[in-house]
């Protein structure tokens, strides 16, 4: 096992490579640089320093040969240096990762539930009220925007009814101790970890659905109903670990989307992940937060999907992996 997830790492490498070389020259050929912004903040106007620290970033040099000074720095685990944050580009991300992969995670979990539950729901009553009723909210949450249902839900939980915080990832005046601090994030994660999952629930409702109206006609199910099994003995025990299996590669396959939609979702709730940390760069050209923060979102990726494997291997012995 230890082998073949050396061997399916080992492929990942070129993906990630392209990731680099393509996310470094889409940043080349944007006009100016992050040396523009900089000498502005500093407000430098002196041509020889400017001069000297294009040369002290290696920005006087080739594209070529500051891509492979790049990747040769991201082998021995430098990502750079933001001028923006003051401080390597990996310490301001890793500080941020617990964040967004708290309320990726969250999102994920939300999705996956709430429309795999749905999906069965619509399934056992196809064609019938409860259907299309369940179909067409799914439609509905698929089409609306993710930053318009955080809106709408912050207007009605947070500023009507009061319920929740509408924004930040914990109350700047919570005293209490470790219980009191993890209550006061999992309110303030409420909000944005829905908004996040409700647009691909939409879509593991749809997989579901279609994936539990396609095991229904197979011999195995029409054996269990012969045993005398209950309909919903039938459903939950048989139906559905086979009626999974498109959904765990679909969480697998989303994962990197999910990652990105964390972008609108962490700006418009303020929550302190690096969503938030690539928008205030790409705003302020500080192109090695952008370059390290879509390295390691690929990295991520790449191992969202070796664990997708796993667990597809896991549900489904008949699959081995090679």
């Amino acid at each position: 096992m230890t082998g073949v997830i050396a061997r399916r790492l080992a492929h990942s490498l070129p993906m990630i490579f392209g990731v680099i070389v393509l996310s470094f020259f889409l940043i080349k050929a944007a006009p100016g640089d992050f040396l523009d912004v900089m000498t502005s903040d500093m407000q430098l106007a002196d041509p020889a320093m400017i001069a000297k620290l294009r040369v002290t970033y290696g920005l006087d040099q080739p594209a070529l040969v500051q891509l492979g000074r790049y990747v040769y720095a991201v082998l021995h685990f430098d990502l750079g240096f933001s001028y923006r944050q003051g401080v390597p580009v990996i310490d301001a991300v890793l500080e941020r990762v617990p964040a967004t992969l708290l309320l990726v995670l969250s999102g994920i979990a939300i999705a996956v539930l709430t429309g795999t539950i749905a999906g069965v729901y619509a399934a056992m009553r196809e064609n019938r009220a409860g259907d299309r009723i369940v179909s067409t909210l799914g439609l509905f949450l698929y089409a609306a925007p993710s930053f318009w249902l955080g809106l709408m839900l912050v207007v009605l939980f947070a500023v009507k009814l009061g319920w929740l915080p509408a924004g930040d990832m914990e109350s700047y005046t919570q005293t209490g101790g470790a219980w009191a601090r993890a209550w006061d994030v999992l309110r303030h994660l409420v909000l944005p970890a829905i908004s996040l999952g409700l647009f691909h629930c939409a879509i593991y409702l749809r997989v579901t659905r279609a994936s539990m109206l396609e095991v229904a006609h197979l011999d195995f199910v029409r054996t269990a109903h012969a045993k005398g099994q209950t309909p919903r003995g039938v459903v939950w025990t048989h139906m559905l670990r086979n009626a999974l299996l498109p959904v765990v590669t679909l969480a697998g396959m989303q994962f990197g989307s999910l990652l990105g939609g964390s972008v609108v979702i962490e700006a418009v709730f303020g929550w302190p992940g690096i969503g938030s940390l690539l928008y205030d760069g790409v705003l302020n050209r500080d192109y090695p937060m952008v370059l390290g923060i879509l390295i390691l979102s690929a990295v991520v990726v790449v191992l969202a999907n070796l664990l997708t494997d796993l667990i597809y291997t896991r549900l489904d012995p008949r699959m081995q992996l090679s």
